[in-house]
């Protein structure tokens, strides 16, 4: 009786080590079938990335690319151009790094020398007097009222004191009044306090206007005229100085600043 119970613990022993081993057995087998799985799917991966990483490097284009392009201010001595050249791709030295676009410095600009052009005789500031000068009237030697040379004086007709920008040079209504040099009317105007008004300009800085003249004017906006020629006569359309005895009223300006017009038709401007 007791062999049999040695005999069925002997066999009992036996079976719980067959299966101890057998199951390390298989979990050796699980370890290192996962680990072969595991080294399958590492090298996939890094084939897979290997290939697609300069795939993508020579499919990645750039495009609209703007030209670098200099602007340079308009200058009147001379003409600029500008040259520009295409930007271009570098390519990636390895599979990691990122296309880079290169765009390339424009170059200087490139300057051609043109030829100055003359200045216009209007735009010329170093004429001080008025050339082929002539005398507005037949006789000027009578001034009832000269250039204040902007000192306020009392006017006779408003009783404000004011500037005399101009000259009163006595004359009779309907002598002729006369280009006191070449130009160009301006301008042939009914001024409500200056009466009718003509403005010859010199077109070299000096500008002539006459005023306190008859209605029937021979001339108009555009005219040329030279020296001597007639502007109109002697009226008694002027308001603001219908005090005096006729006279006319005449204005000289150098680059818009008033000068004596006595000193001016007579040369001594």
């Amino acid at each position: 009786m007791k062999k049999k119970a040695f005999s069925d613990n002997k066999r009992s022993s036996k079976g719980f080590y067959a299966a101890l081993g057998i199951s390390a057995v298989m979990v050796g087998t699980a370890c290192w079938f996962a680990y072969d799985q595991g080294n399958k799917l590492s090298q996939e991966f890094l084939a897979k990335n290997s290939i697609s990483e300069p795939e993508r490097a020579v499919d990645n284009k750039v495009t609209n690319v703007p030209k670098v392009t200099v602007t340079v201010p308009y200058n009147t001595t001379a003409v600029i151009q500008t040259a520009t050249q295409p930007a271009y791709i570098e390519q990636p030295h390895s599979s990691g790094d990122t296309p880079t676009v290169v765009i390339p410095e424009a170059e200087m600009p490139v300057m051609e020398e043109i030829t100055p052009i003359d200045v216009p005789n209007s735009l010329n500031t170093g004429i001080t007097k008025l050339e082929n000068v002539k005398l507005p009237l037949a006789d000027v030697s009578e001034i009832i009222e000269p250039f204040s040379g902007g000192e306020l004086v009392k006017s006779e007709t408003t009783g404000s004191w004011q500037t005399h920008n101009g000259a009163d040079i006595a004359a009779e209504v309907g002598s002729e009044v006369y280009a006191v040099s070449n130009g160009e009317i301006m301008s042939v105007e009914d001024d409500a306090l200056w009466g009718v008004t003509v403005v010859l300009d010199h077109h070299n800085g000096f500008i002539t206007k006459y005023c306190g003249l008859s209605q029937d004017v021979p001339v108009q906006p555009g005219d040329i005229v030279v020296s001597g020629n007639l502007i109109g006569t002697v009226g008694d359309t002027a308001d603001i100085e219908s005090a005096l005895p006729a006279h006319l009223h005449i204005e000289i300006t150098h680059h818009d600043r008033y000068i004596d017009p006595v000193q001016a038709f007579s040369g001594e401007q």
